[in-house]
């Protein structure tokens, strides 16, 4: 579970920012890597290398304020990081001795749905519904043409 757990909490962050209408959304997901990436300040547990990273993703934060890329590049510096401290032993939350690789698990999930452009899930959902489509399940062959001979002229 809790190998689980995290990735559910990736999917539930892009849910409630989906929630949020554009420009704002990218804007608020911005500031959150900005946060993120003071998240291990209060430990120090890298010690004088808190203070780089944290300047670097505020540098990422700053650029994601225009670009979804930048801010799911932040997202995966900041799954680094986690390792990082998950590694040395040194959590994100102190009690909770694998919350960093929980971290590490969770932070890809939302990078990737930034490097998407942090679309609104409840949207897509909508939109496929409102059009008919069946949702696609496991092993479909949905969007994929088949691969049959092109028609010979004459």
């Amino acid at each position: 579970m809790e190998y689980i757990a995290p990735i559910g909490i990736g999917i539930l962050y892009a849910l409630l920012m989906s929630l949020v209408r554009e420009p704002h959304r990218r804007r608020l997901n911005a500031v959150m890597v900005a946060g993120a990436g003071a998240a291990y300040l209060s430990g120090g547990g890298m010690g004088g290398w808190e203070f780089p990273f944290t300047a670097l993703l505020a540098y990422v934060a700053f650029r994601g304020l225009e670009s979804w890329t930048w801010i799911g590049i932040g997202w995966l510096l900041h799954t680094v990081w986690d390792i990082v401290h998950h590694i040395k032993g040194d959590p994100i939350i102190p009690f909770a001795h694998t919350s960093s690789l929980g971290c590490a698990i969770c932070d890809p999930v939302i990078a990737l749905w930034c490097l998407r452009g942090g679309p609104s899930l409840i949207d897509l959902v909508r939109e496929r519904r409102r059009s008919g489509q069946p949702q696609p399940g496991p092993g479909s062959r949905e969007g994929v043409s088949p691969e049959s001979p092109s028609p010979t002229p004459g």
